[in-house]
């Protein structure tokens, strides 16, 4: 590709290119709630001019969509296969075994402490936020519903545990990634981020126990849990057995083998279980895998809860998938971010202000890229320039890209784990945000010591400035 002739973005061309994208989707969505993936989808054509303005011919611009575009595959492909394991795991008996037990388990009030230690754990273990919103998670929402705790509290426990294991586990990738982006060591990477995701982790659990005590027994419904419980013993064969997918896909994650052939296997798991243990037919299987399990049970809570799954159920959400990262990959190969970060980053000379800027452009990346990947590659190698000239290490710089742009992956409903979660766990991201606190307050608790310098290790020699080339005007 011929890059002679291709300009850098002004401050304000740059800008330009942003609100306009933003305010394709925004407008969209807020006056004529239009489905995300067309704005998406629109959103990148309305770049092509500006795309064009810099010196790209078309060419060059189909093939900058096409790479970022690539890179959706992968998560889509999981997507994919999730859909598939999920109405497995609910013709095998799995999920229907998990929620029966639950409910008759575990305390109301202490419901959603439960959820988010037990999240915690098993994504410790796996080393995985997905694979464990993907398993425990769809588990623990049948039991809340079946408790009467709202979607979205039960949702943002799940997920506040999920994505605290996904931080503090060494065999999670984003866990890994963050420390090479930024030049530092994984471990200690980790240890530096118990100053910012233990407090948080604490203040979580104590809302989460609060919240949990306006809910006892006198809340439940006690005729639809009646009910639930009811079917779920006449219909499924309960038990050991229907746990076997569940062990499967649970150690082939903590024996860090790949995603998508593990979710698969899990699936198939389930499969061969609903056939031999529950008394499906092949071609009944073959067909929950592909468009998902459906009852009519005429029973509220069980229809809402089993009629879910099938690859069919995440094909939109791959379409909105491919478009977020094509927009995405335009505006990085415009150097729209660049362009904006270079006209004040000479002004940050306070820790403060350097955390606070950190953390909109790791939250902004989130929201342009889709990915928590490009967040951090992006956020990292933007920021570390600045973190080396006022001589902190690197591994200030890789715990805030963690506790912003990966907490919040699961927050905004175009990126791949909004997507995913949004799906696995049947809720709108808008219905879960407002609970999961641990991505809500850890920023903060980051922000607070950047404001006091206290924890921002600095370098023993200072490192040596850098310069910056300035934009050339567009």
């Amino acid at each position: 590709m011929e890059t002679d002739h291709i300009r850098k973005p002004s401050f304000m061309y740059a800008l330009s290119m942003l609100i306009v994208a933003i305010a394709v989707i925004s407008i969209g969505i807020l006056v004529f709630d239009a489905p995300i993936q067309i704005l998406m989808f629109i959103s990148m054509l309305v770049l092509v001019p500006f795309m064009m303005g810099l010196g790209f011919n078309y060419k060059q611009v189909e093939k900058s969509m096409m790479r970022s575009m690539s890179r959706a595959l992968q998560p889509g492909l999981i997507l994919l296969t999730v859909g598939i394991l999920i109405g497995a795991w609910i013709a095998s008996g799995t999920v229907p075994t998990l929620i029966y037990y639950g409910v008759e388990a575990i305390s109301p009030q202490f419901f959603l402490v439960t959820t988010l230690l037990f999240c915690s754990l098993v994504s410790v273990a796996t080393g995985t936020s997905w694979g464990t919103i993907g398993t425990a998670g769809i588990a623990m929402m049948g039991v809340g519903t079946a408790l009467g705790i709202p979607v979205g509290l039960t949702a943002g426990a799940i997920i506040s545990g999920a994505y605290f294991g996904d931080k503090m586990s060494p065999l999670s990738d984003t866990t890994n990634l963050a420390p090479t982006v930024t030049g530092g060591e994984l471990f200690t990477h980790i240890k530096h981020m118990l100053w910012t995701t233990i407090p948080a982790y604490i203040i979580t659990a104590v809302i989460f126990t609060f919240i949990g005590l306006k809910y006892s027994a006198a809340t439940v419904d006690a005729g639809s849990v009646n009910q639930l419980i009811a079917y779920l013993d006449q219909t499924f064969n309960l038990g050991i057995v229907p746990m076997i997918p569940i062990v499967v896909l649970i150690t082939l994650l903590m024996l860090k083998k790949p995603a998508i052939p593990s979710i698969f296997i899990g699936a198939a798991v389930g499969g061969v279980v609903a056939m031999i243990y529950q008394g499906f037919s092949f071609t009944d299987t073959i067909t929950i895998f592909y468009d998902g399990y459906h009852i009519e049970s005429g029973i509220e809570i069980v229809d809402s809860l089993l009629q879910r799954g099938g690859l069919t159920s995440m094909l939109a959400l791959v379409a909105l998938f491919l478009f977020a990262l094509g927009l995405g990959g335009l505006l990085a190969e415009a150097g729209v971010l660049e362009a904006l970060i270079a006209s004040f980053a000479h002004k940050i000379q306070h820790t403060g202000m350097l955390v606070f800027v950190t953390i909109i452009v790791s939250y902004v990346t989130l929201a342009i890229g889709g990915s928590v990947y490009f967040s951090s590659v992006m956020s990292g190698t933007l920021m570390r320039p600045i973190f080396e000239r006022l001589n902190l290490k690197p591994e200030n710089l890789s715990r805030i890209l963690e506790d912003t742009g990966t907490q919040s992956a699961s927050l905004l409903p175009w990126t791949g784990s909004g997507i995913y979660t949004s799906s696995a766990l049947g809720v709108a991201t808008g219905v879960y945000l407002p609970f999961c606190f641990l991505a809500l307050i850890t920023p903060m608790v980051s922000l607070f010591y950047g404001i006091t310098g206290l924890t921002m290790t600095k370098n023993e020699t200072p490192k040596k400035k850098k310069t910056t080339m300035k934009p050339v005007e567009a």
